[in-house]
């Protein structure tokens, strides 16, 4: 029995701690539970965004919207993961997330389950995505992906999603 218990628990360990060679590598569960492949985004730039409802940061999502709106057509795709981790600025369930988006800031891009994005819980995604990296530090914090599912570069809270700085790096990665 301890035998069973033990493989039981490697295999799962095996299968959290994988070394994944992409984002691609990843399903995420959609907002509405729907487990999605973040290969189905293959080909495209994704941006890769921390979000949270009650955050000093929020009014980001309109940056964001409009940001995707530009580029969507070109293969462009922003991926929302809400996280609590940070002053408790997520408390809300799926369902009120995906409402307040909508409603407040007319987000039509990508949003996922709420997940934890630093700590002994943090996703294996955001293990990925901060691997040999600082931890992230706070909402808002974006992940620029290559069309490959590499990551390209990482850009802090203060960066808007409108900044020349934002915009020169998607713009480069569309043309690549």
């Amino acid at each position: 029995m301890k035998t069973l218990a033990l493989t039981a628990a490697l295999c799962c360990f095996a299968v959290t701690a994988f070394a994944a060679s992409s984002i691609y590598d990843f399903t995420m569960n959609a907002l509405n539970g729907t487990p999605t492949p973040l290969a189905s985004f293959k080909g495209k730039v994704m941006l890769v965004v921390n979000v949270a409802s009650q955050c000093g940061y929020t009014p980001q999502y309109e940056g964001l919207q409009a940001l995707y709106a530009k580029y969507k057509d070109q293969g462009f795709v922003i991926t929302g993961f809400p996280a609590n981790n940070f002053g408790e600025q997520e408390p809300g369930t799926d369902e009120e997330i995906g409402a307040f988006c909508k409603s407040k800031y007319g987000v039509t891009f990508p949003m996922f389950s709420k997940i934890s994005v630093a700590g002994s819980d943090k996703e294996p995604l955001y293990q990925f995505l901060t691997a040999g990296d600082k931890e992230i530090q706070w909402n808002f914090t974006k992940f620029l992906v290559d069309r490959n599912g590499k990551i390209i570069r990482r850009f802090e809270p203060p960066v808007e999603p409108l900044s020349r700085e934002l915009v020169s790096a998607v713009e480069a990665a569309l043309k690549n």
